[in-house]
C-alpha cells in the first residue's frame, strides 16, 4: 500500500497555499476591497465635501459647521420658545 505524500487532509498543497493567500488578502491587506465595509463619514466631513465641490456657499458652510460643532460639543438643547 502506497501513501500519497502530496495530499494534506484531502487537499493538495497548492490549494492550501491558495486558501492561505486568499485569507491574507481578505483580512490583512488594508486596501479598499470591493464589498469591504468602509468607515462612514461624519456630518462635518460631508459638509466639507459639499463645500469643496461648490454645492454650498461659504456663509452656508460657516453656519452649518457652527451648528454641527455646537451639537457635538453641547448635548443640551436650548428651548427658543417663550
Amino acid at each position: 500500500m502506497m501513501i500519497n505524500t502530496t495530499s494534506f487532509l484531502g487537499m493538495e498543497l497548492q490549494w492550501w497555499i491558495f486558501f492561505v493567500v486568499l485569507l491574507i488578502w481578505l483580512f490583512v491587506i488594508p486596501y479598499d476591497i470591493p464589498g469591504q465595509r468602509n468607515k462612514r463619514d461624519s456630518p462635518l466631513d460631508i459638509l466639507k465635501k459639499r463645500f469643496a465641490a461648490g454645492k454650498i456657499t461659504a456663509e452656508e458652510f460657516k453656519k452649518a459647521s457652527h451648528l454641527l460643532q455646537d451639537d457635538s460639543g453641547n448635548k443640551t438643547h436650548h428651548n427658543t420658545q417663550v
